[in-house]
């Protein structure tokens, strides 16, 4: 379905201007290589710039290009010291009020006067949060520079950008807050109630939805250093699966014409779900709070690339989302982006702390840095060759105690083991020399190698003192 097949009410000649109206020609960087794409030795995993990659991140809360008071590329470059590789923003079809779900200094939540959207204002008075209203038949000059210097800067620093096109209105408060709605344009467009847009019966609002799509497609046309994401969590707020898929056909209808295409994702649930029908446009499935991570497991059959693209409501700790990234990877997880309340407007170091005690999560530069450790360990594993075999562990663990490899039968092993006291680890292995080493997962510090031979098919390994989970590698000599 084309968009041009649904333009309803909507005029055509309003969706002309929204279609072609530039306000300035952005120069945009050319494109090395082939933009991000799967893995064709394993369509698991994600190939970037030539090589296979895992994409991590500890990110701030998707207000870094909506929220004029953000300073992005300060943030940008903490991520890249961190020796992280993935952040996520929201386009500003969506935006929060202050207080909303108890964040404290929530980037997603700009002071009055302060959010950017891809829209202009007008020289009308009245939008709910300061300034004038929207017009939805021009683009804002200043966001798509904005947009385009992030994205830019991203790429730069090798960082991946999730560009996040749509988000349900959980509740009045954020629907009371977009441009989409009625109140805050001058269009006449989004007189429907918040659980009617995103949803094919949105009247006139689906040909601004539609544009708006096209618009980022044209702008982010040649970087090869992001992905679209259809819809944040579509299972909330009235969002249908036909207009998720509607939505997608819409971005892949407008790459068409361009020499590069970008992966699309879709946000299938919390936790876990079963995926029965994948759009077959759509190439990386996403879910949040995807711990345990049966997830990846449930939908591993599909060979496409699982996330675990937001963590929180875990407390403000740092050792639980730790946890839950090796848990991921060591599942067959390729993407995970942590949900990080360290980064504020001011704080775009990521140093607001300590966090206060409500907020809804975690992040800090020592949980960034075992992010970091974790990344490390896996890229020095050939792990375009390896998959989940839990088979490969025969110890009977204490109560308490989970262990998760990824293996590549016979030539190399990455184990992971979560909970304190495991004294000692037998390992299935075919009959050969290997090289093993335990891996503090805060420290990053490697134990000296051990050397051994295996002749039984087995092999038990001493397991070090450590505190909360450790992990191990295993290679073939």
């Amino acid at each position: 379905m084309t968009m041009r097949a649904t333009l309803g009410l909507f005029p055509t000649r309003l969706l002309a201007i929204l279609l072609l109206f530039s306000s300035e020609t952005f120069a945009q960087d050319a494109i090395a290589d082939s933009p991000l794409s799967l893995c064709p030795d394993n369509t698991h995993y994600i190939l970037f710039r030539g090589r296979p990659t895992l994409l991590i991140g500890s990110t701030e809360h998707y207000g870094a290009v909506l929220n004029s008071e953000f300073d992005y590329a300060r943030y940008l470059q903490t991520v890249q010291k961190s020796g992280l590789n993935l952040t996520r923003t929201f386009s500003g079809a969506y935006v929060e009020p202050d207080g909303a779900f108890g964040i404290s200094h929530n980037t997603l939540a700009p002071d009055a006067g302060k959010f950017v959207a891809p829209w202009a204002r007008s020289d009308t008075p009245g939008y709910a949060n300061g300034g004038n209203k929207f017009d939805l038949s021009k683009w804002d000059e200043g966001y798509f520079r904005r947009l385009h210097d992030f994205v830019s800067q991203a790429s730069h620093r090798g960082i991946v950008v999730e560009i996040v096109l749509f988000c349900p209105y959980y509740e009045e408060p954020q629907w009371n807050l977009s441009p989409l709605n009625a109140r805050n344009n001058i269009n006449g467009v989004g007189d429907i109630p918040r659980t009617a847009a995103n949803t094919l019966k949105n009247g006139n609002l689906l040909a601004v939805q539609d544009a708006m799509v096209e618009k980022f497609a044209f702008e982010l046309k040649d970087f090869d250093n992001i992905y679209y994401e259809i819809c944040n969590e579509p299972y909330f707020g009235g969002v249908t699966l036909e207009w998720q898929n509607h939505i997608a056909a819409v971005l892949s209808d407008a790459e068409a014409q361009f020499p590069h295409r970008h992966l699309i994702a879709q946000n299938i649930s919390n936790g876990s779900r079963k995926i029965d029908e994948p759009n077959k446009l759509v190439s990386i499935f996403n879910f949040h709070y995807a711990t345990p991570p049966n997830a990846v497991a449930t939908n591993y059959a599909l060979n496409k690339p699982i996330a675990d693209d937001e963590t929180g409501f875990k407390g403000t700790g740092d050792a639980i989302y730790r946890m839950e990234a090796w848990d991921f990877f060591m599942a067959g997880g390729v993407i995970f982006d942590h949900l990080d309340y360290s980064y504020t407007a001011g704080h775009e170091d990521g140093t607001f702390l300590p966090l206060p005690p409500k907020q809804p999560g975690g992040g800090s530069p020592s949980l960034r840095e075992q992010l970091r450790i974790l990344k490390q360990f896996l890229s020095n594993c050939d792990f375009v060759n390896m998959k989940p075999d839990n088979s490969v562990i025969v110890s009977q663990l204490p109560k308490g105690i989970t262990a998760r490899a990824l293996a590549n039968e016979g030539k190399e092993y990455a184990i992971y083991i979560r909970g304190r006291g495991l004294e000692s680890l037998e390992i299935r292995l075919p009959a050969g020399n290997y090289r093993a080493q335990w891996v503090d997962t805060l420290s990053g510090a490697a134990d000296p190698a051990l050397e051994f031979k295996s002749e039984s098919a087995k092999a038990r390994l001493v397991a070090p003192k450590y505190a909360d989970d450790v992990a191990l590698r295993i290679s073939k000599m």
